[in-house]
C-alpha cells in the first residue's frame, strides 16, 4: 500500500482508492470531503451514547470509503503508512452509528459504538491525561493492556 496522494476539494487518490467506486452515493460523499495536501482528513471518533471523545486520527479517501461501506472505522496510519482497521489486532473495534462533516469539509466526526479501549495505551479514550497545573494527570485506569 502506498502513501496517499495529495488531493484537494473533490480530489481523490488514484487507482488504488477503489472504495466507493461504482456507488454514486458514496462517490458524492467522498467528493464533498476536502482532503489536505497530504491526502488526509482529520477524523474524530466520539462515543455514540455519552458523546465523549474517544480518539482523533486521519483518513485518506480509501479508508473513508471503506468506513462508509463497511460501517467499521478504518483509518490511515501515518506512522505505519497503511490502512488500519480499528481493532484489527486488539479486537477493540469501532462500529459507525453516524458520520458528520464540518462546515469547511475538512474534518469528520463519527459517532461510534466502541468495543473495549479506544486508545492503544489501553484507556477508553486517547484523551486520558488532564492538565493539572504544570503536569498532565492520568485520569482513570486502563481497560486493557497497551498494544
Amino acid at each position: 500500500m502506498s502513501a496517499p496522494e495529495a488531493s484537494g476539494a473533490g480530489g481523490g487518490l488514484g487507482a488504488s482508492a477503489s472504495a466507493g467506486a461504482g456507488d454514486p452515493e458514496a462517490e458524492a460523499l467522498l467528493r464533498s470531503v476536502r482532503f489536505g495536501s497530504d491526502g488526509l482528513v482529520t477524523a474524530v471518533a466520539v462515543d455514540s451514547v455519552d458523546g465523549s471523545v474517544l480518539m482523533l486520527a486521519h483518513m485518506d479517501r480509501e479508508s473513508l470509503g471503506l468506513t462508509l461501506k463497511t460501517g467499521v472505522m478504518t483509518y490511515w496510519s501515518r506512522s505505519r503508512k497503511r490502512l488500519w482497521v480499528k481493532g484489527e489486532t486488539s479486537g477493540h473495534t469501532q462500529r459507525v452509528v453516524s458520520a458528520s462533516i464540518d462546515c469547511d469539509g475538512d474534518a469528520l466526526l463519527f459517532r461510534v459504538v466502541q468495543e473495549g479501549a479506544a486508545c492503544h495505551e489501553g484507556f477508553r479514550s486517547c484523551f486520558f491525561r488532564l492538565r493539572r497545573g504544570g503536569t498532565w494527570e492520568i485520569q482513570g485506569r486502563p481497560l486493557a493492556k497497551p498494544d
